[in-house]
């Protein structure tokens, strides 16, 4: 039943989302119940299951494992071949959320001064772009006048194939560019034709640099040997840089999850919940006018 759920969920989700089910069914579920009847199945196994898997694998491994075994036999609940889900209700360990790197307009220039692509580290620093959505950009969807990219396709590494289609969500999305970066765009678009990449040369996507030794490191060494507080960080972290300069300069929630291209606003806020503190100073303070202008 695992495979037949498995090419099921190959139908409607991204060759990105789908490797690390498959991977997880083959390597950790298949060999635990893949000759299992679907009626011997316990919840105290499945809770010692997870225990065990939880001792030797991060809380990421875990929770996907879980919840591969969970999906198949809920299927199987829906087609009455048991009554309930053993695996429902199983405690799951917590992920522990990595402490997010906010890059200075400053610590931005210092970066992009010393990598090889400049030009590309400061889009994704004020754009936001995923690496694959800013990697997959063609010179058609640049609309130079209102300073605007239309982002239609998204370019992913998956077990060492790049693979290119719609982005993360399903759906396009017309991001904004600040002015300083038009020079820069229009050195990119010189002598390419519409269906050229934007980065890159030619048909030819760049690759997201290798994190212990790509260009991307490299540039962020020679930026910490310059200055020993620079933080060390990903190219991901530039949209996460890209969210904390545009918060800080003013943009309300709705702006920013439009150009993050979240679902919604809520998980912007969920997400970037710490860079509205001084949105809460700002209430507390209004409350304080308030209750003196009724006095």
């Amino acid at each position: 039943m695992g495979d037949e759920w498995l090419a099921s969920q190959a139908a409607v989700l991204k060759p990105s989302t789908m490797h690390p089910l498959e991977s997880a069914w083959r390597i950790h579920v298949r060999p635990k119940w893949g000759n299992r009847r679907l009626d011997s199945i316990k919840h105290s196994e499945v809770r010692n299951w997870v225990a065990a898997l939880t001792g030797q694998h991060g809380a990421v491994t875990v929770i996907r494992c879980y919840g591969v075994i969970a999906a198949i036999l809920d299927i199987a609940v829906r087609d009455r071949r048991i009554p309930d889900n053993p695996a429902r209700g199983v405690r799951l360990p917590k992920k522990q959320a990595k402490p997010r790197v906010y890059l200075s307009h400053g610590q931005v220039r210092e970066l992009a001064e010393t990598s090889q692509h400049p030009d590309l580290i400061y889009f994704l620093a004020y754009t936001g772009l995923r690496w694959g959505e800013a990697t997959a950009l063609r010179v058609k969807d640049l609309d130079a006048t209102r300073r605007r990219v239309s982002v239609q396709e998204n370019a992913v590494m998956v077990n060492g194939k790049l693979h290119v289609g719609t982005p993360k969500s399903h759906k396009s999305r017309s991001v904004p560019y600040p002015s300083f970066l038009d020079q820069m765009i229009g050195a990119q678009t010189l002598g390419k034709r519409g269906t050229d990449l934007l980065f890159g040369s030619g048909a030819e996507h760049l690759r997201l640099p290798n994190s212990q030794d790509g260009w991307f490191a490299g540039a962020v060494k020679r930026a910490h040997r310059a200055d020993d507080t620079f933080p060390r960080l990903t190219p991901h972290d530039l949209r996460h840089t890209a969210a904390s300069l545009a918060i800080s300069a003013g943009a309300n929630v709705k702006a920013v999850q439009r150009m993050l291209g979240h679902a919604s606003a809520a998980m912007t806020l969920d997400t970037y919940s710490d860079l509205f503190d001084d949105d809460l100073d700002a209430v507390a303070n209004a409350l304080d006018r308030a209750r003196s202008d009724s006095n």
